[in-house]
């Protein structure tokens, strides 16, 4: 697989989520600004995933292989 196919499969699966939560927040009772709002936040969700992963820094930082007991 090269990079455009990948970027392809990546765009669909976003798409697809997005469509599935409209249709999801179609049944909803909701009013326009709640419509709105959650409409942005499903669509910024998956662009802000990465980020959100660097910034909040999960686990601890890996060590080299061959130290021991955390002296390099």
């Amino acid at each position: 697989m090269n990079a455009e196919v990948l970027r392809l499969l990546l765009a669909v699966s976003l798409i697809a989520m997005y469509v599935l939560a409209m249709l999801y927040l179609r049944r909803r009772r909701l009013g326009l600004g709640a419509y709105l709002f959650w409409g942005l936040f499903a669509l910024s969700l998956p662009a802000l995933g990465p980020f959100l992963v660097i910034l909040t820094r999960p686990g601890g930082p890996h060590r080299p292989a061959g130290s021991v007991g955390g002296k390099a």
